[in-house]
């Protein structure tokens, strides 16, 4: 998370991560789900509480998936059936379901398949906003497999060139073990700027980043400013000189891989829900399992012992900053914004839901 998103001991309340799950799922359970489907889907949103995705995790989403719930947008008791399989590949139907209900099972079925075949990969229709990318595939490593998950995400990005919204933001997570060192685990948003980020600029009053939006005719903005009231997302990279091209391709291969794939058709032309796409690479069926490790061991610790540029104090990879913050977080709580503590307060009391924290 960019250090302008970061909240700040004025504007946060730090709340054990297991109390906000209490309440998190109490409130999933009052939406009508299972037992199972709440713990599941609170499971998902705190695992981005905890590794400081604040856009994904109960901060950005809870209040969102109530207003989902009670407008009667997902089923809190989907029936998810295969519709199509063979050994390695299946394409589910997730009867309308919300994707951090099902996403996680979806993963299992890929990492199964995996075990079987080597590789396992499973396109997912009818089914609603998984969360955070990088937990799906985060679930294979357990498994010594390497794990892939990606979404479409509405219509908010530009094509490269482009006035028209037509490309979903279309986060892809992948994930690799390592044996000393914290796994390799990366997920962004194929646009510039994550939808759930420009939501918190607005929130914390903070600026854009240059590149981030465009104009409503598609000018980009090159510079930095507070969030306009009407704006669309440019793809990964800004504008076609710093490569927005190619954030705008790797969009559509995400289109292509979850929705065309799934039958359910792009973004801007799908025929239900949304759509998601797992994969998973069982290491052993390619490799010495430990000699991987080692190797991925070898690599991240060069990279975080690598010379640092002018400005910085360290090199990161993907995955380590969020293991830190990880740590510090299940030991002195979750930094949440007043407002959502506010919320969750407000909600439970609307519901008639005990209050887990003050």
């Amino acid at each position: 998370m960019l250090e302008r998103f970061h909240y700040t001991d004025q504007n946060s309340v730090r709340i054990p991560a297991d109390d906000m799950r209490a309440a998190v799922e109490d409130i999933f359970r009052k939406m009508g789900m299972p037992d199972e489907g709440a713990v599941q889907s609170a499971d998902v949103l705190i695992y981005a509480d905890l590794r400081g995705i604040e856009t994904h995790g109960t901060s950005d989403r809870v209040r969102n998936y109530v207003q989902s719930f009670n407008a009667g947008g997902p089923n809190p008791t989907p029936n998810w059936k295969v519709v199509r399989e063979a050994a390695a590949v299946a394409t589910v139907d997730g009867d309308g379901g919300l994707g951090i209900q099902i996403g996680p099972q979806m993963m299992e079925l890929a990492i199964e398949k995996a075990k079987v075949c080597g590789v396992g990969a499973v396109a997912v229709t009818n089914c609603g906003h998984f969360g955070a990318a990088a937990y799906h595939a985060q679930m294979a490593l357990e498994h010594d497999q390497i794990g892939i998950a990606m979404t479409i995400g509405g219509t908010g990005v530009l094509p490269t060139g482009g006035a028209e919204k037509l490309v979903g933001l279309n986060p892809l997570g992948v994930a690799a073990p390592a044996g000393d060192e914290p796994p390799f685990v990366f997920d962004a948003a194929m646009s510039a700027v994550a939808g759930g980020k420009i939501r918190l600029a607005k929130l914390l009053g903070v600026e854009t980043g240059p590149g981030w939006l465009a104009t409503p005719d598609g000018a980009p903005i090159m510079e930095q400013t507070l969030v306009p009231d009407d704006y669309a997302i440019l793809p990964l990279g800004g504008d076609r000189e710093t490569g927005s091209h190619k954030g705008y391709s790797l969009g559509i291969m995400i289109e292509i891989l979850s929705g065309v794939l799934s039958g359910n058709g792009a973004g801007f032309m799908r025929r239900n829900s949304s759509s998601h796409h797992f994969i998973a690479y069982d290491i052993e069926k390619f490799t010495d399992v430990a000699g991987f490790k080692a190797d991925m061991d070898a690599l991240l610790k060069r990279l975080r012992e690598s010379k640092p540029a002018p400005g910085n104090d360290r090199v990161m990879y993907a995955g380590l900053g969020e293991h830190e913050e990880e740590i510090d977080r299940r030991a002195n709580g979750v930094p949440y914004h007043a407002t959502t503590i506010e919320y969750i307060n407000s909600i439970c009391g609307e519901l008639g839901l005990p209050h887990h924290f003050g």
